[in-house]
């Protein structure tokens, strides 16, 4: 027997969910119930656009982001947690751009309204139209919540049936028997009006009587201190059809407001992109975006009272008009001829847009996006100056962060991918853009500390030190820590030059096609480090299409595309050294922590001339100076040992105070020590890690053809610990492997 529910059944349960959300969300409201409601919170019922979309920013939280160049707020809204479906679309990185957004979107509540257009400019790809993205999908979601309740009128108009006699409107006592029409069901209305400029219900209360209520409900309210109410809640007016309307029932009724609000039918609504409701995108069209028509002529609104037939209303309509109450992008916005935005200087001075027969309120945050091609152009237009006060310069450089580029494409690019993906495909493609966008350092600008730590930089260590902070190991301590203190310095140098940092370079979108066109290869099973790199080289050979192709190498391998390659390449051979030696089994891991800390312990001891606690027999015992000799020996320690123990002890007491409260561990003080102390333990391991690579090959190409049961154990242990760490599979492990015996054990494997 079947003990499942009806399809019916649980259309039922449905129908009566959806009609509870209904209720709940108080989707429609007379007018006295609104101003109930209103009452609750009047600061959060009276928001314009521009406190509505600096709410939503505050609703989600922020965060704290901990970067090489210093330590920023990030704002939930743009990692589009509250949707786990549109996490693809999340933005990374770009928190001093969100932090410029939000500072302007405070000033537009500050000053009453958005009196300035939001222009995001950088170059093509620099995620812009994605960070105007995610807040139009937060805009939406914020909508659905009673935190961002939205909330409209239209005109109802009873039918003869129900109310009976006319609505010309002579007979008030009958239509008075009732408090509101709306609440009515369809059957029982002649005819609704929509207000597509989305009115505010509190615009149907006078501006004097307004202000006044407003004041008794903000003085009535205890608590912290909240923001003043905007200039669009106090003074707007009710649109060119709504006053219409509004005159048209107050004379029918012979001046009875309570009987013209009757007619009022609040309702909510919610912002959507793909409904145009309070969220507009607008390409680069030559057309206008807003325009009107008369609406008197619908045959559809024949039942409006006689009264209202004889008024000639009209509808606004355009992406000005759909915007209200949001955000309104115009996408390339300077791809447009000028006469086609020009009416922007005027509209956004003044708050209105001026029609054929009316002047309608803007109520948006309008949002723009530009190359910098285009803007510097417009810069140089004699009308950049009148416009310029109108504009809210935001740039939006490409990214200096290869670790947030990788993130880009690992995000947006490897989940299209139908091929494994092998470890350091993404990297190899993340490490070239970035390392295309770097600028050559004017250490003249610098203090002399600093200068000369930055003397030499090249693009690579200035990669490295955006990505992670690390300062080159070949500089001493002192040079290090003044260069890492520096960084934010450094990152910021070209913020004012014309051709800035992260202005020109790869953009993510040729990186996306370089990474497809790689997961196509007929060389590799997988996306292969070793394809995106066949690939880069690919694209590097097209300079006449592309501006980074064009730029003339400096010293220290700036803008130079074969030795970012080579170098890439080289980087990936010892990447897989590393892998390989630390999948072989042939030394386990936690020996390099527990030798370089028992080091360390040594070390501050003898400098204190004290001596140590053996943990086996509990007695306590002079520093180990054989095993302090090894490790320095194993190090590659110049000049005097002892020296450069007492220089350690002095950098670890450094690190301390630089970070009071942290437990002091000798690898993230040391890390560069550690990576010396495992290579000089590899590089007498290297001709087994040989073997090894071979043995791998054999094992996955020729089904080890020839090996013993001992050796296809040993390499198939070696492959599944490149599975279980590093993401390996069979085939990207035999390529790996193939290329190291090339490139690196050849001479092992032939001797």
């Amino acid at each position: 027997m079947n003990d499942r529910p009806s399809v019916a059944s649980e259309i039922g349960a449905i129908a009566e969910s959806v009609e509870k959300r209904f209720q709940k969300g108080r989707r429609v409201l007379s007018f006295s119930e609104f101003l109930d409601l209103f009452e609750t919170d009047p600061v959060r019922y009276a928001r314009d656009a521009s406190r509505y979309v600096r709410d939503a920013f505050d609703h989600y939280g922020v965060v704290k982001v901990e970067e090489p160049w210093g330590t920023f707020q990030r704002w939930k809204l743009f990692d589009l947690a509250f949707d786990p479906s549109q996490s693809h679309h999340a933005l990374i990185g770009q928190e001093h751009v969100q932090e410029e957004i939000y500072r302007s979107l405070s000033n537009f509540a500050r000053e009453g309204r958005p009196n300035r257009l939001v222009l995001l400019h950088g170059p093509n790809g620099s995620a812009k139209s994605t960070i105007v993205g995610c807040i139009l999908r937060g805009l939406e979601h914020y909508s659905t919540l009673d935190e961002g309740a939205l909330y409209r009128f239209n005109w109802v108009f009873p039918s003869s049936k129900t109310i009976r006699g006319s609505l010309g409107f002579g007979q008030k006592d009958a239509t008075s028997t009732l408090g509101s029409y709306a609440h009515l069901p369809d059957d029982q209305i002649d005819a609704k009006l929509l207000v597509e400029v989305r009115d505010h219900p509190l615009f149907l209360i006078p501006v004097e009587e307004r202000q006044r209520l407003l004041d008794r409900l903000v003085a009535a309210r205890s608590g912290p201190k909240q923001d003043a109410f905007s200039d669009w809640i106090l003074r707007g007016q009710l649109s060119h059809k709504s006053q219409q309307v509004f005159e048209a029932l107050l004379a029918s009724y012979n001046g009875s407001y309570t009987e013209v609000l009757k007619h009022v039918q609040v309702e909510r609504y919610f912002i959507s992109q793909r409904y145009r409701t309070g969220a507009v995108t607008i390409g680069p069209q030559m057309s206008v975006d807003a325009a009107e028509r008369q609406i008197t002529m619908d045959r559809s609104l024949a039942s409006l009272p006689a009264s209202l037939q004889a008024v000639t209303l009209y509808d606004a309509k355009g992406e000005l008009i759909d915007a209200a109450g949001g955000v309104l992008e115009f996408s390339d916005i300077l791809k447009r001829p000028l006469d086609a935005f020009k009416y922007l200087q005027l509209s956004i001075e003044t708050g209105e847009v001026a029609l054929t027969a009316q002047n309608v309120t803007l109520n948006c945050v309008m949002m723009g996006s530009a190359n910098e091609l285009h803007l510097d152009a417009f810069r140089e237009h004699p009308e950049f100056a009148s416009f310029r006060g109108r504009l809210e310069l935001i740039r939006t450089p490409y990214l200096r962060s290869c670790v947030h580029e990788q993130q880009i494409y690992d995000t947006h690019v490897v989940p299209h991918i139908r091929r494994h993906v092998a470890p350091h495909a993404s990297a190899m493609a993340s490490q070239f853009a970035v390392l295309t966008r770097m600028r050559k350092p004017n250490t003249d600008r610098y203090p002399r500390a600093l200068s000369n730590a930055l003397s030499g930089l090249t693009a690579v260590e200035k990669m490295d030190l955006y990505a992670n902070g690390r300062a080159p190991e070949r500089l001493d301590n002192d040079a290090q820590k003044v260069l890492r203190a520096g960084v934010r310095e450094v990152f910021e140098e070209s913020d004012s030059y014309p051709i800035y940092e992260g202005r020109i370079g790869a953009s993510p979108r040729e990186m996306r096609v370089v990474l497809l066109d790689a997961a196509q290869s007929t060389v590799y099973k997988c996306l292969s480090p070793l394809a995106v790199l066949d690939e880069i080289e690919q694209l590097c050979q097209r300079k006449a299409e592309f501006e980074w192709l064009q730029q003339d190498t400096q010293a220290g391998g700036y803008h130079d595309v074969k030795l970012f390659r080579e170098t890439l390449f080289t980087r990936l051979l010892s990447s897989w050294e590393q892998e390989l030696y630390a999948s072989s089994g042939l030394v386990d891991e936690q020996q390099y922590d527990d030798l370089f800390e028992k080091y360390v312990q040594h070390v501050s001891v003898w400098t204190k001339k004290e001596r140590i606690r053996n943990r086996v027999t509990g007695e306590y015992e002079e520093p180990d100076e054989s095993m302090m000799r090894e490790v320095e020996r194993l190090l590659d320690v110049k000049g005097d040992a002892q020296d450069a123990r007492r220089q350690m002890i002095s950098a670890i007491a450094a690190w301390a105070i630089d970070h009071p409260g942290q437990k002091v561990e000798a690898r993230a003080v040391f890390p560069q020590f550690q990576r010396r102390l495992r290579e000089a333990i590899f590089e007498g391991k290297r001709p087994e890690v040989a073997r090894s690579a071979k043995d791998i090959i054999v094992l996955v190409r020729d089904e080890g053809s020839g090996m013993d049961a001992n050796s296809k154990r040993s390499a198939r242990e070696v492959l599944d610990r490149l599975a279980e760490r590093f993401s390996y599979c069979d085939s990207c492990a035999a390529d790996m492997a193939s290329m190291l015996v090339r490139k690196r054990y050849n001479d092992i494997i032939t001797s």
